[in-house]
């Protein structure tokens, strides 16, 4: 996916349960209609690009899942990639990074989220080691080096205390050499905002594309515009602001004219 000078606003689908998690209710062919209908309203209200995300897949398995999972998110993001000409990227959840790196290739999207790209953290689900070297020598092994790999950096829902030594500014040159197609910088939970003070350290001291992972809304995005290359946007987005809610056709207008406000400044 191509940077420039234009700010980039990226909407998420979270996925309904896939087969065999805990909540699974739909079949894949009813999940897939639901993804395609979301990434049609994202289309249609000029957002900039779409990522596809397990999200009600909890809880969470550890930096991998099962074929059934890399399967339906191959059917699902292949739906969407059909229905919409948006760049297209995708994450699964928790850390299964080479599954997502599979399905982008198959499905022919154009980047993924890595988390643990860098360093080890303490996540939800336990202790998450660092993954660059195995997986960007999957991506080449597979020959998928035009998909982008976006990667967190001190990701939320996480605990940092292993690596309270290291700063964001160091976490973030680590990942740039060690090949990140661009760093994303997040709050401390979904839907919490990001500290300022992080992004202003970051703005200026690393090379590669900076991405606002969580809590960006309408009132804020003015403060953060300036700040990074590219805002990832799921809750605000939806009905009441809450993550497991429909989108809102109304909540995705008023962000999008604040958007373009913004671009016209």
């Amino acid at each position: 996916m191509q940077f420039s000078d234009k700010k980039l606003i990226i909407g998420m689908i979270h996925v309904q349960a896939l087969p065999g998690t805990p909540n699974h209710k739909l079949s894949v062919e009813e999940i897939s209609a639901v993804a395609v209908n979301e990434a049609k309203q994202y289309e249609k209200a000029k957002l900039d690009a779409i990522m596809i995300e397990n999200m009600h897949d909890v809880p969470y398995l550890k930096g991998q899942v099962g074929s059934e999972i890399t399967a339906a998110m191959t059917f699902v993001a292949q739906a969407i990639r059909n229905a919409v000409s948006l760049p297209l990227g995708i994450q699964i959840l928790a850390g299964a990074n080479k599954e997502a790196l599979a399905v982008a290739k198959a499905a022919n999207l154009d980047f993924i989220r890595a988390e643990g790209f860098v360093f080890g953290h303490v996540a939800d689900e336990g202790y998450i080691d660092s993954c660059a070297g195995e997986l960007m020598r999957y991506r080449k092994m597979i020959g998928a080096d035009e998909v982008n790999v976006f990667t967190d950096i001190k990701k939320k829902h996480s605990s940092h205390a292993i690596t309270s030594d290291v700063d964001i500014v160091e976490t973030a040159h680590a990942a740039e050499f060690f090949l990140s197609d661009g760093l994303i910088v997040t709050g401390s939970s979904t839907g919490k905002a990001v500290d300022i003070r992080e992004l202003d350290a970051l703005k200026d001291t690393v090379d590669k594309p900076i991405l606002v992972g969580s809590g960006i809304t309408a009132d804020n995005i003015a403060e953060y515009w300036h700040y990074a290359n590219a805002f990832i946007i799921g809750s605000h987005f939806k009905e009441k602001g809450y993550w497991m809610n429909p989108i809102s056709d109304e909540r995705l207008t008023e962000f999008m004219n604040r958007v373009e406000i913004l671009r016209s400044r």
